[in-house]
């Protein structure tokens, strides 16, 4: 028995339960009481109920407080804030009419989903945490590290929202990307002087600046490797996906003679019109003759523990590899991340969380890939059994969980949230000893799977266990892939569209056949549709090298989303990326 299954418990004694119920209590009090008085609360339909139950008692009970909460909240989904969100994107907006929206005072920034699915871009306001909570971790957007650090951010925001204030100036509402948000409130770095900051070189990082300005996805890469390659000082790679990591790679693979031969001679590369920010960088960035030596006998990416060698003192990688990263970071991390970082470098995801709010972090006694231990600072988190066969969903507490439960998430918010369904599915590991809080696994989305004209839906996870199951078997290594429905025939299937690195397997011919016998056994729904002649195997095609990175970089330039959020969707719903994506289809297997 390992030493994590003997640290975990199954179950929680009466004792560590209450223990518990108290820390539950007294962080939801901390969340629920300030936004109380927000606009949301007092006008949303969703909670009339609860302000009716709050007129007939004492308001400042808090234990009647918390029953009112527990009794009298539904659960909410995006249109319960949209027309509420609405009024900060009108022209004019004075503060009069959205202060205290959803917490007391104005939103430092608001927050864009990244939009994986293809559906339209949510907003979520982001309002500066308490002063106790400033330098919690999950607010440090530039952790602490002993050495230098290769995290390359991007400062791009989709707009700037104007609020005219009662004094007579203006506030400008950035919004961005949740990671672009948290690093500018931490730094206070305000979008109106981002041009005064490009001679800035922040300590302790790899790439000045002025990069975090660039607007061409190429060329952000290349500007980053450029300046890391240069520095073999780096003791912690951190990527916001981690999946992103192996792009950045490919750039070093298709560029290296390049960044050496730049780095030999101190000069930045003629790439994409760099403009005002040409000067600045060239300013920072000086002649390695010595440096640039020394990458040329170690040789691009390609050898075991590559990045060992060009970074002698790294010592560890830090990204997102669970949530919804989770299955484009499996395909990938074991054929590259893995072998590039080699054996001696351990790997950590940053932690779980949402454009909406961050709920656990990596459990350091388990999996850091994958073990995330519940935490009460940016949310308060209830559930709803995914299992349950209830006609209403009854939201459960945190000491309700059972160990091997599978449970959605509901969020309750500094920042106005009330009990807010994220639409994710997590399957409880296990309990803390300490204090008793769930170590949960992102297993899915709840809605994350496609349904088939046969009436069946297999989740993310299935899908995705299938094609990388297949792909080790008889395909190759995956670079990347996406599914949409495949209507060619009757009826519609699992179209998987994937692009693959190095030479194709030479027992392809297997690949569809394996994919479909892992999804049969897989998803009982699909079994008994496929025996019933509604549904069919899926497809595989393959697509151009280099397509998930063009697609990449069309989303961000579609969307204005930020250049480390963008991420390829498990199941595609965009039909525009979609038609893009069969165009560049060179073989079906």
């Amino acid at each position: 028995m390992s030493q994590l299954e003997t640290d975990l418990l199954e179950s929680l004694s009466a004792e560590l339960s209450q223990k518990l119920k108290d820390n539950e209590d007294q962080s939801l009090l901390e969340i629920i009481r300030p936004s109380f008085a927000s606009q949301f609360a007092q006008d949303a339909p969703e909670l009339a109920k609860f302000r009716e139950a709050m007129a007939q008692s004492d308001s400042m009970d808090d234990m009647q407080f918390l029953r009112s909460f527990r009794e009298c909240i539904p659960t909410t989904n995006y249109e319960s804030y949209r027309p509420f969100i609405a009024k900060f994107f009108a022209t004019p907006c004075k503060e009069d009419d959205v202060k205290n929206m959803f917490a007391p005072g104005l939103p430092y920034f608001f927050a864009m989903s990244s939009m994986t699915s293809g559906k339209s871009v949510k907003t979520f306001p982001r309002y500066r945490p308490p002063p106790h909570l400033l330098q919690h971790p999950l607010y440090l957007a530039l952790p602490p590290s002993d050495g230098t650090t290769l995290s390359p951010a991007s400062m791009r925001y989709s707009q700037i929202l104007k609020i005219d204030c009662e004094d007579g100036q203006s506030k400008e509402i950035t919004v961005c990307s949740l990671s672009i948000g948290f690093l500018r409130m931490a730094m206070n770095w305000d979008a109106e002087h981002d041009k005064e900051r490009l001679d800035l070189w922040v300590p302790g990082q790899t790439d000045p600046y002025a990069i975090s300005l660039v607007k061409s996805y190429r060329a952000f890469f290349v500007l980053n490797a450029l300046f890391a390659l240069a520095d073999r000082r780096v003791t912690t790679i951190r990527f916001f996906f981690a999946n992103v990591f192996v792009n950045f790679l490919q750039y070093i693979e298709d560029e290296w003679s390049l960044l050496v031969d730049c780095i030999e001679k101190g000069i930045i590369p003629d790439i994409e019109n760099l403009g005002h920010l040409r000067a600045p960088l060239e300013k920072l960035f000086k002649p390695n003759p010595l440096r640039a030596a020394e990458l040329r006998e170690i040789g691009p990416p390609g050898i075991q523990g590559w990045a060992v060698r060009v970074w002698p003192d790294l010592k560890r990688f830090v990204g997102i590899t669970g949530g919804p990263a989770a299955a484009a970071v499996s395909k990938a991390f074991t054929h590259k991340i893995a072998h590039v970082l080699g054996p001696s470098i351990p790997t950590q995801a940053t932690g779980y969380g949402s454009s909406e709010g961050s709920m656990a972090t990596p459990y350091h006694k388990g999996n850091l890939n994958a073990d995330y231990k519940l935490m009460f600072v940016d949310v308060f988190t209830e559930f709803l059994d995914v299992r349950s066969n209830e006609p209403s969903e009854r939201v459960l507490s945190a000491h309700e969980l059972v160990t091997g439960g599978h449970y959605e998430p509901v969020l309750t918010t500094r920042n106005g949230l009330w009990r807010y369904r994220i639409g994710d599915v997590v399957a409880v590991k296990g309990f803390a000893p300490d204090d008793g809080l769930p170590i949960i696994n992102y297993l899915h989305r709840r809605d994350g799977g496609l349904m088939m004209a046969f009436g069946t839906t297999c989740t993310e996870s299935q899908l995705t266990n299938a094609i990388v199951s297949a792909a080790k078997r008889s395909i190759g290594q995956i670079v990347d892939f996406t599914i949409v429905g495949d209507e060619r025939d009757t009826p519609i299937t699992y179209g998987y569209l994937i692009e693959i690195g190095g030479e194709i397997a030479n027992d392809t011919r297997m690949a569809t056949q394996h994919t479909f016998e892992d999804l049969m056994a897989a998803n009982d729904e699909y079994r008994t549709a496929f025996w019933q002649g509604r549904a069919r195997r899926p497809t595989i095609r393959l697509v151009e090298k280099g397509t998930f990175a063009e697609y990449r970089q069309q989303k961000c330039d579609k969307t204005n989303v930020s250049i480390s959020q963008v991420k390829v969707p498990i199941v595609l719903s965009d039909l525009t990326f979609r038609e893009w994506l069969l165009s560049k289809v060179i073989i079906e297997l």
